[in-house]
């Protein structure tokens, strides 16, 4: 499972002030936690600089890098931004995100390809948030063939089945878990992504909504995901779900974790 570290995004209340004041010591321990945490990469989203979020995305991935040794996930609406931080990124980036919309595919394609970038593709297009999992697999359908006739490789698309909170519609979940599957058996060599926290939004205890919905997606083929790495149970319930599902051949990495004492204590012998 590849696992992309959601937490540097100036939306939250902890890191806008910090972005803002180009605190290089709050971005760079955020990243290195997030790493240390299992992290493969960093996600970075600075839009709420609104005019300056190009001047603010350089300084993010120049500071980042320079210090952590992770690669980064661009995060933009803002093809301008975008640009500006593939530009200045070292290694293979994230391109996050684009959709079936006509706009955002004109001006975000061509950088895709130009950086070779990876891209996360959401399901949704001109006509607003799809309602369902159909039309969903539908826009699925349009992103494989408009991203691979623009020169883009499909091991590099990763298609988001979008995630909404179950407390606004009780089929949010049945429509992303239907869309997964749908990706995994047509398209084997295009890959599955998902922001897994927006299915728990404005209900109590959401880590337990988030860990039951992380094992629900892998079941149903997710193969990277946008959360926090810092969340040990939320890692722990991950390595478990991947040897049951034997992504884990022989369990190595869950008897390594265990080893290393990061699944939890084991029962005391009687």
């Amino acid at each position: 499972m590849l696992i992309i570290g959601e937490r540097i995004n100036s939306t939250r209340k902890s890191v806008q002030p910090a972005v803002r004041e180009k605190n290089a010591d709050f971005l760079i321990g955020e990243a290195r936690k997030q790493k240390d945490a299992g992290a493969d990469y960093i996600d970075v989203n600075v839009a709420t600089m609104g005019e300056e979020e190009s001047e603010y995305m350089e300084w993010a991935v120049k500071t980042i890098q320079a210090a952590v040794d992770v690669p980064l996930s661009i995060d933009s609406p803002n093809a301008r931004a975008m640009e500006v931080g593939l530009q200045h990124h070292k290694g293979t980036a994230f391109l996050n995100s684009i959709t079936a919309e006509t706009k955002k595919l004109d001006s975000m394609v061509p950088l895709a390809r130009e950086f070779g970038a990876n891209v996360v593709a959401l399901c949704l297009d001109d006509d607003g948030v799809p309602p369902g999992a159909e039309k969903r697999c539908e826009i699925a359908d349009r992103l494989v063939t408009r991203l691979t006739s623009q020169g883009i490789e499909p091991d590099h698309i990763y298609l988001d089945p979008l995630v909404f909170p179950v407390s606004t519609s009780s089929d949010a979940g049945q429509a992303v878990l239907r869309t997964l599957c749908y990706i995994r058996d047509k398209y084997p060599q295009v890959h599955t992504i998902c922001g897994l926290s927006n299915v728990s939004y404005g209900l109590p205890m959401r880590k337990l909504l988030n860990q039951a919905f992380l094992l629900l997606c892998m079941g149903a083929g997710l193969q990277s995901v946008i959360l926090d790495p810092t969340d040990e149970d939320l890692m722990r319930l991950l390595c478990a779900g991947e040897a049951l599902l034997g992504r884990d051949e022989f369990c190595a990495r869950y008897l390594q974790e265990y080893r290393a004492g990061r699944l939890g204590e084991a029962p005391e012998k009687k």
